[in-house]
């Protein structure tokens, strides 16, 4: 479930990235995974916005001004037209589902040449994460998946961790561009963590990169600044992830 921190990130990031709506007009505005509709009140109040929604479970939405479409995007595609949005927001859905790359490819469908996207995940690069994830196996909110759970919104169907490199990564290949990386706060614990662990983080990045640009060659100009952000104080201290990028490809 996001909290008022990732909504507000969102907000500025689209405040920041997202160029000015012409004189009299609107941003057509899609929100993937709306919940109950805080994300699109907030952007309502900070930009110039029309505003549409889809969801599994629509019965938790009660933003009854804004048109809401029920889709499980596990298995449907956006019903939505080529084209049509110039911003699209998914805040902490793309851990809850099983090809969140289909997703992404969908999104890049819908939204305008040169609009905007902005996805959240939570960030499983943190110190805390790593340190949690040597230790049991597990990121920091993915646990042990109880089985038949069909509440998709909660953290119990947290179901895909997603590293920052393979979200970039997938927008890049969908077709997106310029990807850029905010979080929503820094995590204290996390900060403590690094300060313990940070000769094993470094010297252990030391050793992968030698690795990897020498031997197995993996590292390579276009993929190197986002491989070099999983050492970055963002992810190491970040809680959750704000992933944005431009839709630069043709329409």
């Amino acid at each position: 479930m996001s909290t008022p921190q990732i909504y507000a990130t969102v907000v500025e990031t689209c405040r920041r990235r997202l160029p000015p709506a012409a004189r009299g007009q609107r941003h057509a505005h899609l929100d993937i995974g709306a919940g109950q509709g805080e994300l699109i009140r907030l952007l309502g109040d900070a930009l110039a916005v029309r505003s549409s929604a889809c969801d599994f479970h629509v019965d938790r939405f009660d933003s009854v001004d804004v048109p809401i479409a029920r889709v499980d995007l596990d298995r449907e595609p956006l019903p939505y037209p080529d084209g049509e949005f110039d911003l699209v927001t998914c805040s902490e859905l793309v851990e809850h589902l099983e090809n969140y790359r289909a997703l992404l490819r969908e999104a890049y469908r819908v939204t305008k040449p040169g609009g905007l996207v902005v996805l959240t995940t939570p960030n499983v690069l943190n110190a805390q994460s790593r340190m949690r994830y040597h230790t049991s196996g597990f990121p920091v909110l993915f646990g042990p998946l109880p089985v038949g759970h069909d509440e998709r919104h909660s953290t119990a169907r947290h179901i895909t961790p997603i590293p920052y490199f393979y979200l970039a990564h997938a927008l890049l290949e969908t077709g997106f561009g310029r990807v850029e990386l905010d979080i929503d706060k820094v995590q204290r614990t996390s900060v403590v963590w690094l300060a313990l662990a940070f000769p094993v983080i470094v010297g252990g990045w030391l050793q992968f990169a030698t690795r990897e640009r020498r031997r197995l060659r993996t590292i390579t100009a276009a993929n190197e600044p986002h491989v070099a952000m999983h050492r970055s104080w963002r992810l190491l201290v970040g809680r959750t992830a704000v992933v944005s990028a431009l839709r630069t490809g043709p329409s």
